[in-house]
């Protein structure tokens, strides 16, 4: 029987699972990752207003590989021979007939005084700490920034600081403080989310505008430091600092033979198939593909590319023609805590919706829908 090995119990890689097993796959499965569980990074927005805790936002995976007939490998990988079919990890050797990787990304942390600054997406500790140190505080300056990988400029992830930033201006009005606070927002791009669209910039640094929101725009980062945020053009007063730097591929790929993008991606095709290798398929953050340049690195994107990995691996071991193609595709809602602003871009269409109300239901409805399947 063919073994299928799936990296990741992330979006991609418990998305892979489920289109494996609706697509009538009845062999074994391994997953390997960390920890049995999914952490719902969408959510950690919501962390700072204590409408979130850690436990609300990770969720066990041990019923689910039950359900799914999953065999589980707790293992951090470390390497990969894609020749000899075999993945290293600090928990023995996996041998593998097909691979799935969606292990995520990590971020670049080679900016100075970059680990004194709060990076949201790592996960609950970050933001708790920074929620805490922010309740110690009457007053001040909190800075909100993101930047890009100069040598992959696509890898970024730029809407959880927006919606840090008007989470945290809401906030700051309800508890009738926010007039103790200046808010600032910094990016090297000079048009920040433009992979949004024009339209989306335009409305977003109006936003900041019409909620007092000082920005620093189109300047090179140079670091951090006690107290402040260093630019090559000025440096940025802060008392609290949330930065999304740009995002690499995971460590172990320059141990794992497989092809690289300039960036540290692994280079994969339309049909999410590792360039050169037929049967290992490459899913969300991980992978280099193609498609236009606001292709999204988020979990939507993941969720479409482990359908159609799932897909054409199925098709590609009963010797058919491995022709599904994902979509791109990018939809979020710019959550500010009490409403939300909709956007959508597809290579046809790009919509973007006023603020409004009814999309924080929305995104609170999503989370819960999408989360059930797993609970």
């Amino acid at each position: 029987m063919t073994k299928i090995v799936i990296i990741g119990s992330g979006f991609g890689g418990l998305t892979a699972v489920k289109t494996l097993r609706r697509q009538g796959h009845q062999g074994t499965i391994t997953l390997i990752s960390p920890r049995p569980i999914l952490f719902y990074y969408p959510s950690l927005i919501w962390i700072p207003a204590g409408l979130r805790t850690e436990a609300d936002l990770t969720i066990p995976l041990n019923g689910f590989f039950k359900d799914h007939n999953v065999q589980y490998h707790q293992a951090n990988v470390t390497g990969l021979d894609p020749i000899q079919k075999q993945i290293q990890t600090d928990n023995g050797t996996i041998d593998f007939d097909s691979l799935i990787i969606a292990s995520g990304s990590r971020f670049i942390r080679k900016l100075p005084g970059i680990d004194d600054v709060c990076i949201p997406c790592e996960g609950y500790e970050p933001v708790k700490k920074y929620t805490d140190d922010l309740a110690k505080l009457n007053s001040g300056t909190l800075a909100f920034g993101f930047a890009s990988n100069p040598k992959e400029p696509i890898a970024m992830r730029g809407g959880p600081i927006f919606e840090f930033l008007f989470g945290m201006d809401t906030l700051l009005r309800k508890q009738k403080r926010r007039d103790k606070f200046k808010l600032v927002f910094f990016s090297p791009a000079p048009e920040p989310g433009k992979r949004l669209g024009e339209k989306a910039v335009k409305a977003l640094l109006s936003e900041m505008k019409k909620h007092q929101i000082t920005t620093y725009l189109g300047n090179k980062m140079k670091g951090f430091s006690t107290g402040m945020v260093h630019t090559e053009a000025e440096d940025i007063a802060s008392d609290l600092t949330m930065f999304m730097p740009g995002m690499t591929g995971p460590a172990w790929l320059s141990n794992s033979g497989l092809p690289l993008s300039e960036g540290g991606f692994i280079k994969a095709d339309l049909h999410c198939q590792v360039v050169g290798f037929k049967n290992i398929y490459a899913v969300g953050d991980c992978g280099n593909h193609p498609g236009p340049q606001w292709l999204p690195k988020q979990a939507h994107m993941a969720d479409l590319q482990a359908e159609t990995a799932a897909k054409n691996l199925l098709a590609n071991q009963k010797g058919l023609e491995t022709n599904s193609k994902f979509n791109p595709e990018l939809i979020c809602i710019v959550d500010t805590l009490n409403q939300g602003m909709l956007i959508y871009r597809s290579p046809k269409h790009t919509i973007m919706s006023p603020k409004m109300k009814i999309f924080n239901w929305a995104k609170r409805f999503f989370e819960w829908h999408y989360l059930r399947s797993y609970r």
